[in-house]
């Protein structure tokens, strides 16, 4: 099996890079950047905004299957350069299927949308379902809106059997840039001397229902296998957590004590009260269920800050002054 993978290098692409490695498949990643780990597969460096190049490593390449990652995923960054979102998100995925559609390829594309396409929720409509209306509520979730429907519109005109993923908050070891691996980061700073017994935080009433990364790529591989193209469907933990139960269930996992200062600099401009997803079309069609428990999770997330925080402090120690031979 030939998988191509766009947005190879990001968290999710790593993990799924192996993932489909491990699984026998020949795989290709792209992304604007180097793997900052050794990479599973191949790698070839393209911006999914150049057609040209785009177009002929798949062509090259001849894929059976594409997982298409490559965005700017930062809902905030999103706010102060939404063009670039714009860019990223909805040209780079009419620059892939225009590809297919040009090289009259047909492998199936499964793509990743995002949650963040239903904006607002009323409690009465949680977990949400696919079918509610979409409302996204910044310049990311617009981008990640277009994607969705541009991949149906070019299964229903042209059609490439595109699989569309809603998918919900997602960590683990490696993410940057997202509540728990921040928390987390947080606590093993204070735990090692780093910074005082403070945790700063935002908005702590928040929630978010959480799947392990571990867990989502065995999602994204048997979306390819068992979901039917043309199909949207949602993808995320089933459980729902509050920012302050985040912090409990890391605090049980750190040896000293901290207090939480809830800080107005960290509130998002824009942010969901809760968002939770209905996953039982998703789960009826190819049998998936999340495994992996929050507290694994968060646990391996604060052993992977630990080695790099670790490895940071030993990179800033003095060195040995050298003995002059005489």
């Amino acid at each position: 099996m030939k998988v191509l993978i766009t947005g190879s290098s990001g968290f999710i692409g790593g993990f799924l890079a192996a993932y489909c490695a491990n699984a026998g498949s020949s795989v290709l990643g792209i992304d604007i950047k180097e793997p900052t780990a050794a990479s599973s597969g191949s790698f070839e460096r393209c911006d999914v905004r150049d057609f040209d190049r785009l177009s002929k490593l798949i062509s090259e390449f001849g894929p059976e299957r594409i997982f298409h990652l490559a965005a700017q995923s930062c809902p905030t960054t999103s706010l102060v350069e939404p063009q670039k979102t714009i860019e990223s998100n909805v040209v780079g995925t009419v620059n892939l299927f225009e590809s297919l559609r040009a090289l009259e390829l047909r492998p199936i594309v499964v793509v990743a949308c995002s949650s963040a396409e239903y904006g607002p929720i009323a409690p009465e409509d949680l977990p949400v379902r696919e079918t509610h209306p979409l409302h996204p509520s910044h310049p990311y979730g617009v981008s990640k809106v277009a994607q969705d429907l541009l991949a149906l519109q070019y299964f229903t005109n042209d059609s490439i059997p595109a699989i569309r993923l809603r998918i919900f908050k997602t960590t683990g070891p490696g993410k940057l840039g997202e509540v728990c691996s921040d928390l987390a980061r947080r606590a093993v700073e204070i735990e090692m001397g780093i910074r005082p017994p403070v945790m700063p935080v935002g908005n702590l009433t928040s929630h978010r229902s959480i799947v392990d990364v571990r867990d989502l790529v065995g999602a994204l591989g048997s979306s390819a296998d068992y979901c039917t193209p043309g199909e949207v469907y949602n993808v995320g933990g089933s459980n729902n957590y509050s920012v302050q139960e985040l912090i409990e269930a890391i605090r049980a996992q750190v040896s000293v004590f901290f207090t939480v200062n809830q800080r107005p600099e960290l509130m998002r401009l824009v942010d969901e009260p809760v968002t939770t997803g209905n996953n039982s079309k998703f789960e009826a069609c190819t049998g998936w269920h999340p495994k992996i428990p929050l507290d694994i999770t968060l646990r391996d997330i604060m052993s992977w800050w630990r080695t790099r925080l670790n490895q940071s402090v030993e990179m800033q120690q003095p060195r040995g002054l050298a003995t002059v031979q005489q």
